[in-house]
């Protein structure tokens, strides 16, 4: 059988780990609402955030999967 000291320290263990689970969600969570909501200017007519910008970026490189797979070989 386990001691009640030990008992107690591994409930500190579990609780250390959720708080420190808990923190890395709020950063990702709080990371996620400024990136789609920042505004980046790249140009005088360019302007959209950073979730327009990698899904921007991920079409180009789709695309261009598409375009070499097409591509008439002799």
């Amino acid at each position: 059988m386990s001691t009640p000291k030990t008992q107690r320290r591994r409930a500190s263990q579990r609780g250390q780990a959720m708080v420190e689970y808990s923190i890395l969600n709020w950063v990702l969570v709080v990371a996620l609402i400024i990136g789609g909501s920042v505004k980046v200017r790249w140009t005088d007519d360019v302007q959209s955030n950073v979730i327009d910008l990698f899904m921007r970026s991920y079409q180009i490189y789709y695309d261009s999967f598409y375009f070499v797979l097409n591509l008439p070989f002799p």
